[in-house]
């Protein structure tokens, strides 16, 4: 599934206007320049092209207890171990399309790790930034999900761009596809992060995933082409705001579970091969017996000028009656094959 022509023309603009920018104020290679107009604060460190992935780990290593920025050129560079970004004020920034980083074959790995690269951080870092950069997982040439088999890093998927016990920090401009699990994944307390223009498209599960995630935006996504969701909220996602997003061909638009008081403003999913927005609450499998798991419903979200059409199931499935008031306003719903509303009982959703 493709864009019509306009949006293609403003996709082309975008990536154009963001790559000359770039182009036209490139700074130097391997030098090392104040970020912003004190001196005296974090550094910009300016890499070559043709370095590997282990020296842009060694290059964010580096950087001062204060902070500061590794810039990349345009160019592809190959990835064989995660990028870390494990310490506060560290940004990783590119040159916009043209700087791919990309998985080498059996790297078995994420591609980024925003946070502590354990199972169980106990640090929440802050004021993180990865911006201006393509991702490519090149999951057709991976062989597993877990990033490792045993010990720490076991329970990390590899993702494009993992955010794990993490505040206050963005992901912006950002495209990532072809990884063998996410495109983008939030997870274990992430608090006050911003996404901005992200694209994800030909992962293995979904485009983008949050789990414990709250006091979060997310404008401008574009989520498409993915056999999981376009976006999948499993678990403690709460207080959240997504808005402007178009989710094109994915298996479902949005999954949602145990997902509270969350505003969604302006989503438009196109041609999913089942629902446009799936709503349920987690189960517990008790002596075989699927039992519904307390406090995992979702609950007081609402949905602003919604629109779902050409779904291969309903618009907007309600799949239990634990999950009340919430709120559709202005929606567009057609040509979905299993009709506009599909709930477990009368009057689950109000529709204004």
């Amino acid at each position: 599934m493709t864009r019509n022509s306009n949006q293609i023309g403003k996709l082309v603009a975008a990536v154009l206007t963001v790559a000359c920018f770039f182009i036209v104020n490139l700074p130097t290679p391997g030098m090392t320049r104040p970020v912003g107009q004190s001196t005296a604060g974090p550094v910009e460190i300016v890499l070559p092209s043709g370095v590997t992935g282990g020296e842009i780990q060694k290059t964010l290593n580096s950087l001062p207890a204060s902070g500061g920025e590794v810039f990349l050129p345009p160019g592809i560079f190959l990835v064989r171990q995660p990028l870390v970004l494990r310490r506060n004020n560290q940004t990783l920034r590119g040159s916009g399309a043209k700087t791919v980083l990309r998985l080498a074959d059996n790297a078995n790995c994420p591609v980024i790790i925003m946070g502590e690269s354990v199972n169980s951080p106990t640090n929440s870092l802050k004021h993180l930034c990865v911006c201006d950069l393509v991702i490519d997982g090149n999951r057709a040439n991976q062989s597993r999900e877990l990033w490792k088999l045993s010990g720490e890093g076991s329970e990390i998927r590899n993702n494009g761009i993992t955010v794990q016990a993490v505040t206050d920090s963005t992901v912006r401009n950002v495209v990532s596809a072809h990884n063998r699990s996410g495109g983008l994944v939030t997870t274990l307390c992430v608090r006050r992060l911003t996404v901005q223009n992200f694209e994800s498209f030909d992962n293995e599960f979904d485009g983008l995933a949050c789990y414990l995630t709250e006091d979060s935006t997310f404008s401008g996504l574009y989520l498409h082409d993915n056999p999981g969701a376009g976006i999948s909220l499993d678990l403690a996602f709460n207080h959240n705001v997504i808005s402007n997003a178009t989710l094109n061909a994915n298996d479902l638009g949005i999954f949602m579970r145990s997902s509270h008081e969350n505003e969604f403003y302006g989503i438009s999913i196109h041609d999913s091969k089942n629902h446009g927005i799936f709503m349920a609450q987690t189960e517990n499998y008790v002596n075989g017996i699927a039992l519904p798991a307390p406090t995992t419903e979702c609950s007081q979200n609402s949905f602003t000028n919604l629109i779902a059409v050409d779904c291969g199931g309903a618009a907007f499935r309600v799949n239990n009656v634990s999950c009340t008031h919430n709120v559709i306003i202005a929606p567009r719903f057609d040509g979905n094959r299993s009709g506009n509303l599909s709930l477990a009982a009368p009057d689950l959703l109000t529709v204004r």
